[in-house]
């Protein structure tokens, strides 16, 4: 039996699991108040006080921490590489520190892991970061010289989820091709060919469908002109276009119960909106099957708005012609890191080793 340590920081919250093999045995979220974390300035400022936290949490809960195999963290944004359980090495907790792709709270997962494995005397890892970038060439052409398509979205459920199905269905994840959907605050729809996720959009830049709090692609011209309009700073777009964009923007809310509740009420205006991005998931799913040449073994709806059935049977009955459609609602992240750390102690894979030299030759 494997005991492990689950870390899974958000920006105002950590949540934290134990697991003895694919069993969870402790489970807390630590909320953290805006009080708390004024004095930061920085994301990793956070650490020290996030690591005394989560200690205390465990002794509290006799969790013994001498007895703990691995400790595995979020992955954070790291420089893009291939999907896997990495080892967390000096370079990886350089570049959480700087915020190499960006400042997130996921970037305290690797450092917090290493720093509760450092003192337990065990190795820490990440699993499946949100830059995990398998895009084959082509697909990086964008259309303009000076921008190249990436790929950062929903790595570890999609990873996770598409290993689950594999296991259900009694096959191996390599030996099939898939078309996975993370339905959540985000949404992204990946190709997965033999284990590897050959297309997939930048989800956290609101690329693709639009979801309950992001744009998706809009019309170029038209964003063009609204850049330059005056009305909106840099930093005011992009808010506009990641966080206030999607179902904010139209009905001002991104819970998607809310907007289901007005429909049932009789809301036309949130039937349409709630519609149209079914309609432009279910035409991402489409684009991304021509990837796969039609050759898809199933279509998997995930993450949180697969609970409602309203949006998932919309959904299936667009696309249904194309494959079986299976519905996963929710997204486990700790089940799904903790899985991620097994494989490796198991000996199923090898832990890989994040390099300079290798982070971006996929």
């Amino acid at each position: 039996m494997h005991r492990l340590i689950i870390i899974n920081p958000g920006s105002t919250s950590t949540k934290i699991g134990v697991f003895e093999d694919e069993n969870l045995v402790f489970e807390n979220t630590i909320r953290h108040t805006v009080e708390e974390l004024k004095g930061f300035a920085r994301v990793h400022d956070q650490l020290d006080f996030r690591k005394e936290i989560i200690l205390k949490n465990l002794e509290v809960n006799h969790i013994v921490i001498s007895e703990i195999d691995a400790v595995i963290g979020r992955g954070g944004l790291v420089k893009p590489i291939e999907s896997g359980t990495y080892e967390v090495n000096e370079l990886m907790l350089e570049h959480l520190r700087i915020g190499y792709m960006g400042e997130h709270a996921s970037n305290l997962g690797g450092l917090l892991a290493f720093e509760l494995a450092r003192d337990i005397g065990c190795n820490a890892y990440i699993v499946d970061p949100v830059v995990v970038d398998e895009l084959q060439p082509v697909a990086r052409i964008s259309g303009l010289k000076e921008i190249e398509r990436v790929s950062i979205f929903h790595a570890l459920n999609h990873k996770a989820i598409a290993r689950r199905y594999a296991k259900v269905i009694n096959r191996g994840y390599e030996d099939l091709r898939l078309v996975v959907v993370h339905l959540g605050g985000g949404v992204s729809v990946g190709a997965h060919e033999y284990g590897k996720v050959i297309e997939c959009a930048n989800a956290l830049d609101g690329e693709g469908p639009f979801s309950p709090e992001r744009s998706g692609t809009l019309p170029v011209g038209s964003l063009i002109k609204l850049c330059y309009s005056g009305k909106y700073t840099y930093h005011e777009m992009k808010k506009l276009l990641t966080g206030m964009g999607g179902m904010v923007s139209y009905l001002g809310t991104n819970d998607a119960r809310e907007v289901v509740k007005r429909i049932k009420e009789g809301d036309e205006e949130a039937k349409l909106i709630y519609q149209a991005m079914a309609y432009q998931i279910s035409k991402e799913i489409g684009a991304v099957s021509v990837v796969l040449k039609g050759q898809i073994d199933a279509i998997l709806l995930t993450g949180g708005m697969a609970y409602d059935d309203l949006i998932t049977e919309w959904i299936k009955d667009m696309v249904k012609f194309i494959a079986p459609v299976e519905v996963f609602p929710g997204e486990d992240e700790l089940l799904a890191l903790c899985e991620g750390g097994l494989r490796v102690l198991r000996n199923e894979e090898k832990a890989k080793m994040y390099f300079e030299s290798e982070a971006l030759a996929l």
